[in-house]
């Protein structure tokens, strides 16, 4: 029994020895400094952190007002966004997230913009509208909690959460998410078969939230 145990503790010892730092270890990472290497243009200011970091798990709501967590969309990379209607560089930036939901958006990777301190709905409805905002799905933060628990300090704040729920990257600041510096990065985050969704992924949820 002793012999077993031992084994189990080497073979364990020796995959944690194999993982990269800031490497998570859900099957089929990518080794992230390899990642960080091909960040160009606005990407250079996406930072990977050295070790994955915890997400609190708070509710924030849609537009109907029905909770979500980031929880729920554990499996999936995430493209967080923290943004308000007031934020000039959040407005500007938010329809590159909106096409990057229809390049890459599906079963690998989601885009989820959410307004964040002193938002009210018909104005995210109405921005929405306005700029052509049809991927996206409506979501917001009334408290401003999450993002203060997340350490949010300004806008746009835009966060790279892993398959498992962790936080691997931020940006501080506006960037093209469309792009193709910023489709290199994610591109090599979640790897083949990312953009098999398309643009139909995205339609029928934002559609909804913004009526």
């Amino acid at each position: 029994m002793r012999k077993v145990r031992n084994a189990v503790l080497y073979a364990a010892l020796a995959l944690g020895a194999n993982l990269v730092p800031g490497q998570a270890a859900w099957s089929g990472a990518p080794n992230l400094a390899q990642v960080s290497a091909l960040r160009q243009g606005d990407m250079r200011k996406l930072e990977f952190h050295t070790a994955p970091r915890p997400v609190p798990d708070i509710a924030f709501q849609d537009a109907a007002g029905a909770p979500h967590r980031l929880s729920d969309y554990r499996g999936r990379y995430l493209v967080v966004n923290f943004w308000a209607t007031w934020c000039a560089p959040c407005r500007k930036e938010m329809p590159t997230l909106d096409r990057l939901q229809a390049q890459m958006g599906g079963a690998k990777l989601q885009v989820l913009p959410i307004a964040t301190i002193r938002n009210r709905l018909p104005a995210i409805q109405r921005f929405y509208k306005e700029d052509g905002i049809k991927r996206l799905p409506i979501l917001i933060d009334p408290k401003a909690e999450l993002a203060r628990r997340m350490g949010v300090m300004g806008l746009p704040v835009t966060v790279i959460v892993n398959p498992d729920g962790q936080e691997i990257a931020r940006l501080i600041g506006e960037a093209n998410w469309s792009g193709p510096d910023a489709r290199a990065v994610l591109g090599a985050l979640i790897g083949p078969g990312g953009d098999d969704a398309g643009d139909d992924a995205g339609d029928g949820a934002a559609a909804g939230d913004a009526d």
